[in-house]
């Protein structure tokens, strides 16, 4: 189900009930851009430690938005039925009264999620709008001061001409008559009346459905009304506005579900930095923050990338062929989960819709109740019964909890609940480079692609070190270069090539040398005359 602004408040307290009885949430996001160009080097590399990837994709969580997020909500029903909830929310940054946000486009990603049907209209025009709570205490404080300030082009046209038209009428107008201001949409409600009431003391304004009505009153009526308790422009209605999809967010955090994503670590970013505080520096208290906001967390990266190799499933590249797969596997097991979409969500049910949140959102809760249920009935020695509930689900998922597919790094996942456990790489190559001058980064890693595929470091002027997540690479670059007239490649090791240790072992051969001469002219014979 798609919803964007105009029929998200209406719909904010069904979902809150929704998300309240849930068993678990799935959740998806689509982005504006993925890893950030700029600066240099950003790329995302296997010789990144957590933190230092974490800086990275800081960088690049900072320079670009969500467009969509799909949140499935997993209800269970009765028995071993589970009913999803799906939905499609077009985000867009508020712009009622704070700092005008800027974000960046990647031409590649809009490209791509054009591709697959992604309406920029809906996120342009009714995207809901959110903010964090940095955000809101900086409007929270404009509204106590009373420092408006209309931050959209768009908006500010808007109440231009709502101004004319009202500042002609007023001064014919007798008190107690009203006019009609039309075409108004979203924060242009509240910035039209909170304007005019600013700047017009003998007016009074009241919205009524995308309309304002606005009337001519005595001060002593103004007064009147501002004291009522059924105004809507009051600063908790205004910023219950503004906070729009954060709203919801808030009720997730509060209802502590468990938390289902695939490859998520740029989803929990996300959530970080747009609806609860701009990221931390420290990658640290992103881990404890998020720890705090969602304490369950499952990848479903992490969870079939460990199994499946166990279970012999064929080679698959992305998560749509994973469901598939897990589809075919026991079709009719009669202990398996049941999962039904709910009426009113119905449309991933006719039609396969990848890179579409919601539906990316409904394949990853799946994708976790066949792998719970595969792991139930593969790895304990008791016959699974007839409805395994949800919390035995999570008991066989113990090891994966709060673990984060970490892609291409040092770690094969970062632990939101405790250390990162290092991962086992294949050993590091060193390029030894003869009779070719010249030779960069770039250069060499263009040398090997052809071969397989490695992370390149410069080492020294003549040397580079390159690393694979496979050891079978490891071993065709060995064997292939063994003759290679301009590069010599060996097994890295650490007292024999590191820079710092050659250098220490200059200076105590320096040392040495001077101790030497210095031992061997002190004892020799004086002359005398």
């Amino acid at each position: 189900m798609e919803v964007g602004a105009a029929d998200f408040q209406r719909g904010l307290p069904r979902l809150r009930g929704r998300v309240r009885r849930a068993a678990f949430l799935a959740l998806d996001m689509e982005f504006t851009g993925l890893h950030s160009t700029f600066p240099q080097n950003n790329q995302p590399s296997l010789f990144d430690s957590p933190a230092e990837r974490y800086l990275k994709a800081r960088q690049s969580v900072q320079r670009f938005t969500v467009t969509q997020l799909g949140l499935a909500i997993f209800s269970n029903e009765n028995s071993n039925k589970y009913v999803v909830h799906s939905y499609n929310f077009f985000l867009f940054p508020s712009t009622l009264g704070v700092t005008d946000v800027e974000f960046t486009l990647s031409a590649s990603s809009i490209q791509f999620l054009s591709r697959y049907g992604f309406d920029y209209n809906k996120f342009l025009k009714d995207g809901i709008p959110y903010m964090n709570e940095v955000q809101e205490k900086i409007l929270s404080q404009h509204l106590l001061e009373g420092s408006w300030k209309v931050s959209s082009a768009l908006d500010r046209d808007v109440l231009k001409k709502a101004i004319d038209e009202v500042t002609c009428w007023i001064g014919a107008a007798e008190e107690e008559e009203t006019m009609i201001l039309q075409d108004l949409s979203g924060s242009q409600m509240f910035e039209v009346q909170l304007v005019l009431r600013q700047a017009l003391p003998n007016v009074w304004t009241q919205p009524l459905g995308d309309k304002v009505m606005v009337k001519k009153v005595s001060p002593q009526h103004r007064q009147l009304l501002e004291n009522s308790p059924d105004d809507h422009c009051q600063k908790e209605l205004i910023l219950l506005s503004a906070r729009g999809f954060t709203n919801l967010f808030q009720t997730l955090v509060k209802a502590k579900k468990p938390l289902v994503g695939h490859n998520m670590l740029m989803d929990l970013m996300h959530l970080h930095d747009k609806f609860y505080k701009p990221l931390p520096e420290s990658y640290e208290e992103f881990k404890r923050n998020i720890h705090n906001l969602f304490p369950v967390l499952i990848d479903t990266k992490t969870v079939t990338k460990s199994i499946w190799k166990k279970c012999q499933f064929p080679p698959v590249s992305n998560l749509l062929e994973v469901y598939a797969a897990l589809c075919s596997k026991d079709p009719k097991d009669p202990t398996c989960p049941v999962i039904a979409l709910a009426s009113d969500c119905s449309k991933y049910a006719e039609k396969k819709s990848p890179h579409e949140a919601g539906y990316d959102a409904f394949l990853c809760g799946s994708v976790l109740l066949k792998s719970a249920h595969l792991l139930l009935c593969r790895f304990t020695d008791d016959a699974v019964e007839a409805d395994p509930s949800f919390s035995q689900y999570l008991t066989v998922l113990a090891e994966y909890l709060n673990k984060v597919n970490f892609i291409r790094g040092g770690v094969s996942s970062i632990n939101f609940s405790g250390e990162d456990a290092p991962c086992r790489h294949p050993p590091l190559l060193v390029v030894h480079v003869q009779g070719w001058p010249g030779l960069n980064e770039r250069q060499i890693y263009q040398e090997f692609k052809a071969l397989c595929r490695f992370d390149v470091r410069r080492l020294s002027k003549n040397q580079f070190i390159l690393l694979s997540n496979k050891f079978k690479h490891v071993r065709l670059v060995l064997r292939d270069y063994k003759h290679h007239p301009h590069l010599r490649i060996s097994v890295y090791r650490h007292w024999r090539h590191s820079p710092h240790v050659n250098c220490l072992l200059q200076v105590s051969s320096i040392v040495a040398l001077w101790s030497l001469l210095a031992f061997v002219l002190g004892g020799a014979p004086c002359c005398s005359f």
